[in-house]
C-alpha cells in the first residue's frame, strides 16, 4: 500500500491483515474514549446526588468482580467535594457517604469546622501540601488521611505540627508518586518512593505511612485488555515498597482512579478511589 505524507511519498509494506488490525485498534481506541466520556456524563447532568452516589457504588461492585487479583475487600470511595457547598456534602452524607476529600486546605478547614458537619465525617486532604500550611492541616478535626506527601521536608514539618498540636494518634499519610512523568503533576519520582516511605516510617513518629497515591494522566485511554501505565507503575511501586520494607501488602493502600477511570483503577488493585464530578456534578 502507498501513503503520502505531506510533500513526501513513501511505500510501506503493509499487508491487508496488518492494515485491518491497525484500523480495528484505532476504532477500539475511539470507542474506549467515547465510553470514558459517557461514563463521566453524570458530571454534567442533573442527577440527584443520592442517585449518582448509588450508581458509583454499583460501578465499584462491578469493577471489584473484574479485579486482576480477586479480593473481597471493597475499595473506599472518597467523595471529592472541592468547591461544593456544605449542603451538597450533607446530601451525600444523608445517602450514606462518610468519607470526603478536599484539595484546598482553607476550604477543608472551613467545612470541617462548620457547625453542621456531622461528627463521624472522615476527611482526606488530597491537594498540594504547602510547607507553610502544615500547622493548619494539623488543626483539622476528623482529618483521617493526607494523601499527598511528596518530600521529606513536607513529612518533617507535618510531623512537627502534629506534635505541637498534641495529637494523641499518628495521622495516616499516603506518599504521592508521579507515575505519569508530567512536570505539572506533584509526586515523588518512582525510583525515590522507597526512600521517602522509609523516612516517614522511621523518622516521623506522628505520621503513619498507610499507602501510595498517584494521579494518572488525564484522558488516557486503554483498550483490548491494556493496563493504564500510570496505574500499573503505582502497583509496582506498592509491591517494591512492601517487599523492601517488609510491610504487609494488605496494610498498604493504593489510591488511584478518579471520575473518568476509577473502575479500571479498581480492576488493577486500587483500594481508595477519589470521585468528585460523577457524584456532585461538574465544578463551576
Amino acid at each position: 500500500m502507498q501513503f503520502a505524507f505531506g510533500w513526501q511519498r513513501a511505500t510501506l509494506s503493509v499487508t491487508r491483515t496488518e492494515f485491518r488490525s491497525c484500523a480495528a485498534h484505532l476504532t477500539n481506541l475511539w470507542n474506549a474514549r467515547c465510553t470514558q466520556e459517557l461514563s463521566m456524563s453524570t458530571a454534567t447532568s442533573n442527577v440527584p446526588i443520592n442517585e449518582a452516589l448509588a450508581r458509583v457504588h454499583e460501578r465499584v461492585a462491578v469493577a471489584v468482580a473484574k479485579r486482576c487479583q480477586k479480593s473481597d475487600t471493597r475499595p473506599r470511595v472518597v467523595a471529592v467535594s472541592k468547591t461544593k457547598p456544605m449542603e451538597a456534602i450533607l446530601e451525600a452524607y444523608a445517602a450514606g457517604q462518610r468519607v470526603f476529600g478536599e484539595n484546598y486546605i482553607q476550604e477543608l478547614v472551613t467545612k470541617a469546622t462548620d457547625a453542621r458537619a456531622p461528627s463521624d465525617i472522615e476527611w482526606h486532604f488530597i491537594g498540594t501540601l504547602q510547607s507553610n500550611k502544615a500547622k493548619l492541616v494539623a488543626s483539622v478535626p476528623n482529618l483521617k488521611v493526607v494523601e499527598t506527601i511528596t518530600s521529606k521536608k513536607q513529612a518533617r514539618l507535618l510531623d512537627k505540627a502534629l506534635e505541637d498540636a498534641g495529637k494523641p494518634e499518628p495521622l495516616r499519610v499516603f506518599v504521592q508518586v508521579n507515575t505519569s512523568g508530567e512536570t505539572a503533576k506533584g509526586g515523588v519520582h518512582p525510583d525515590d518512593c522507597v526512600a521517602l516511605v522509609r523516612y516517614v516510617a522511621e523518622e516521623c513518629p506522628h505520621l503513619q505511612f498507610s499507602g501510595v497515591m498517584a494521579i494518572g494522566q488525564y484522558g488516557r485511554v486503554t483498550v483490548d485488555g491494556e493496563q493504564n501505565p500510570d496505574f500499573a507503575l503505582l502497583v509496582r511501586c506498592h509491591e517494591t515498597v512492601c517487599n523492601e520494607l517488609k510491610l504487609e501488602h494488605s496494610n498498604v493502600e493504593i489510591s488511584m482512579g478518579m471520575s473518568g477511570d476509577f473502575e479500571h483503577a479498581i480492576e488493577l488493585g486500587a483500594t481508595n478511589v477519589r470521585v468528585g464530578s460523577t457524584i456532585f456534578g461538574a465544578r463551576e
